[in-house]
């Protein structure tokens, strides 16, 4: 007989030999499908980047487009406002669409459909079918965004992981804008304004192949029902908002065009909230809002949204009308601000927020891109790109780096699963309303600025006029830097203390 401890040995010995391929066939599927969600996320932002690419792409070439059709100055707006109407006001219905009969599908639809609006702009005869692809375009992106972001927070649930996919995700949408201008620039400038909607479908197709291979399809909220009275009265509600802001831009704050609509969508939005609280099956729970971590970061969302207009759009003018930079190199000309982005919100959501949280990082993030806005302001008629517009650019950038992807990050983690459509909704929805109340606010108080301006001196010098201009533009970064210095003292007053719960456990990364 051998003794008990040989025997104690050789059976440990027989146990580690059949448990060692099954140990092996696990790591090996756990390390499948560690890749499978890096394939997914690059599946996600190029979709994210084709939605918020629209967003700006076209403005540049509207006067092109504007050439070849023959539409006015005053139908010019609507090429951009109904994207951003159908978009802002479906956005939360998208969501809930995806929650309810799968992301999968959802996603897939969203993508199709916008290509297919994509290309009916691209063929347009004239400003109405391409007003109605515009709109198409604005539904099918309300359908594509909150699936996609939703589809992000579901797939990453490791705390580390999921940093660094929000870093990715957060740096499109904060710098998709200016991706777009240059885009736009480049596309227009080599071939012509048609290409700037036809690119969508060499995006679409990736896309859409990536989805259909890698994405898993599941119903969280699959015997929930869609909250019909909640779905019109959100949809009419930031349909209102968003139009009363475009005609506050278009015409002036005194029309009932303005303030109807905004007073008409604030009632609904009222509404929509009351009934919310009565509803069996809310389209937005009021537990996805009540948390004040995910609060704070829908605010700073908004804020960032409605700030960053300044840089885009002013800066545009500045550099093309007044520097004389060809669209190309207009979009050439924000890379750095994408750059420096890109970077800081890599180290903001995998390094600061896991170690000190966000009551530090968004409202420092806020700070310094004020700090960037109010440096910004003090171009004139001699000022040169590399002194008085790229160094802030660069700290612009870094800035939002740290407010945009923590914010997004926050705002979707931590919900449960079967409302991560709606929550992301309303990331997109803030964002697009912010960016909404942005162009308004900031065109209506440059053009008064440029008009005192003139009252105040001889309006019919040349260099009056273009001094004028200058005066128009430092007023709205002085403006957005007001909105970033707001956006610094709610975030540090809203935002709790220490590191939430969704981003305690992940390790910090050094860099």
């Amino acid at each position: 007989m051998f003794p008990n401890k040989y025997l104690e040995r050789f059976h440990m010995s027989q146990k580690t030999l059949a448990e060692g391929p099954r140990a092996g066939a696990a790591a090996t599927a756990s390390a499948e499908a560690s890749a499978k969600r890096w394939w997914i996320l690059g599946v996600i932002a190029i979709a994210q980047l084709m939605v918020v690419l629209d967003a700006t792409i076209v403005n540049i070439a509207l006067p092109s487009a504007q050439a070849d059709l023959g539409f006015s100055d005053g139908n010019r707006q609507w090429v951009v406002t109904a994207y951003a109407l159908a978009f802002a006001s479906l956005l939360l219905l998208g969501g809930r669409i995806a929650d309810l009969f799968g992301r999968k599908p959802a996603f897939l639809v969203g993508v199709v459909g916008f290509a297919g609006a994509s290309a009916l702009g691209g063929a347009s005869n004239g400003f109405t079918m391409l007003v109605t692809a515009r709109a198409l375009q604005g539904a099918f992106g309300a359908l594509l965004a909150p699936a996609a972001l939703s589809l992000l927070n579901t797939t990453f649930t490791n705390p580390r992981d999921r940093a660094r996919a929000f870093s990715v995700y957060g740096a499109i949408a904060g710098a998709g804008g200016a991706v777009g201008m240059l885009l736009g620039g480049v596309l227009t400038d080599t071939f012509d304004w048609r290409w700037t909607l036809y690119v969508n479908l060499v995006i679409a197709v990736v896309a859409f192949a990536g989805g259909w291979v890698l994405l898993g399809n599941h119903r969280d909220a699959a015997n929930a029902k869609l909250d019909v009275p909640g779905t019109v009265l959100v949809a009419a509600g930031l349909f209102s908002l968003v139009y009363g802001f475009s005609n506050a831009d278009t015409h002036d704050w005194g029309s009932p065009l303005a303030w109807g609509f905004l007073i008409a969508g604030g009632a609904l939005l009222t509404a929509f909230a009351w009934w919310q609280t009565r509803a069996a099956h809310p389209l937005l729970p009021l537990r996805i809002l009540l948390d004040r971590d995910r609060a704070a970061s829908f605010l700073a969302v908004l804020i960032s949204g409605a700030g960053m207009f300044g840089v885009f759009l002013f800066l545009t003018y500045y550099l093309q009308l007044n520097l004389g930079f060809s669209p190309t190199k207009t979009g050439v000309a924000f890379l750095p601000m994408i750059g420096a982005l890109m970077v800081t919100a890599q180290l903001g959501t995998t390094v600061l927020l896991p170690r000190i949280g966000p009551k530090t990082i968004i409202p420092l993030g806020f700070a310094i891109s004020m700090g960037g806005m109010a440096w910004l302001t003090g171009i004139d008629l001699g000022s040169h790109y590399a002194g008085a517009v790229l160094p802030q650019l660069i700290v612009i950038g870094v800035g939002l780096g740290l407010v945009m992807p923590p914010a997004m990050q926050l705002a979707t983690g931590g919900v449960a699963a079967e409302d991560a459509g709606v929550a992301s909704a309303t990331v997109n929805a803030m964002q697009q309303v912010g960016g909404s109340i942005g162009t308004a606010l900031l065109n209506t108080l440059a053009a008064s600025a440029a008009t005192d301006y003139l009252s105040s001196h001889d309006g019919t010098s040349k260099l009056v006029r273009v001094q004028a201009t200058i005066e128009s533009y430092t007023t709205a970064f002085w403006w957005s830097a007001g909105f970033f210095a707001a956006g610094t003292v709610i975030a540090f007053l809203l935002h709790r203390r220490g590191v939430p719960k969704q981003v305690a456990g992940a390790p910090v990364v050094h860099m």
